[in-house]
């Protein structure tokens, strides 16, 4: 496989015109990945990924926030398209246009935007960014998934306008929705640890994505892995040299995509040491199963 993803990373590189490619999704078992931001399993899980997706399991990627860091549409827009190039990446396919294959979705009257490639689909909720502290940001009305959770606000609206949120219970109903559509129950959950003693000073969107998971009870049908995230520098190496060379050129590929649009945009300028040791690095655990399931 990793012959396929260095090939495809540097094509990736080298040009900013993707050819457009046959579009399809047939498994509805395998995967769903539970993450707040279109970077975090890449960072954070991003060589288990490229592992599962070679064993031929299909992949459901939930992305919660539309990552906007309280910027406008073009910026949280690009992190989608960066997302899907990194998807396709991690299934070592050719790169094609990551327009090819989206529309929109109506789950439990809200839509979602949804884009499928081979054997992945994409779902982009794009509710607002908390920021890292959970207090949102102001082009957004200050909301936040925190917020949500903890009752401060009573409804989170999309950055777009496209779907709002009436509580915490009601996106909840929504995410789980989303992983029922695996019809038998096979299925593995990945998302963020939300515990603050194993997973410290995290981002609070990726805390929330964790406690989404938890608070829709998956981990009573389905197998539940947490994931380190911002801690992930504090750990020791643990990855193979090929895990290495598969998570790289996965987050290279997003990479290539934002700075294709705005060379301002790269995450290794702006914290190389950091990204550069979440490579080396994937710590994740069973969630504990809940009582009488």
């Amino acid at each position: 496989m990793i012959s396929q993803l260095r090939c495809v990373a540097v094509a990736i590189l080298a040009t900013a015109t993707l050819s457009h490619g046959e579009v399809r999704y047939q498994s509805t078992s395998g995967d769903i990945y539970v993450v707040a931001h279109q970077d975090d399993w890449q960072l954070f899980m991003g060589d288990v990924v490229a592992a599962r997706l070679e064993a031929k399991r299909a992949a459901t990627f939930i992305f919660l926030t539309a990552g906007d860091d309280g910027r406008d549409s073009l910026y949280w827009r690009t992190r989608e398209l960066a997302a899907l190039q990194s998807t396709q990446i991690a299934g070592g396919a050719r790169a094609t246009d990551a327009e090819n294959g989206c529309a929109p979705r109506t789950v439990r009257t809200h839509i979602v935007r949804e884009c499928v490639a081979g054997d992945t689909r994409s779902i982009f909720m794009r509710l607002p960014d908390g920021n890292r502290d959970g207090r949102g940001f102001a082009r957004y009305g200050n909301q936040s998934l925190r917020k949500l959770r903890r009752q401060s606000i009573g409804s989170i609206t999309a950055v777009d306008g496209s779907a709002t949120y009436n509580g915490w219970s009601d996106l909840i109903s929504t995410i789980t929705a989303l992983t029922d559509s695996h019809e038998n129950g096979t299925a593995t959950i990945h998302t963020s640890d939300p515990s603050v003693a194993i997973n410290p000073h995290d981002h609070f969107d990726h805390r929330m994505a964790g406690l989404s998971v938890a608070d829709a009870r998956l981990s009573t049908t389905h197998d539940t892995r947490y994931y380190v995230g911002y801690a992930l520098g504090t750990r020791a190496a643990n990855r193979s040299a090929k895990e290495i060379r598969d998570k790289t050129a996965i987050f290279r590929a997003y990479e290539a995509a934002m700075t294709r649009v705005n060379s301002g945009w790269s995450a290794y300028a702006e914290h190389r040491a950091f990204y550069s040791q979440c490579m080396l690095r994937t710590y994740w655990r069973r969630a504990p199963r809940r009582r009488g399931s």
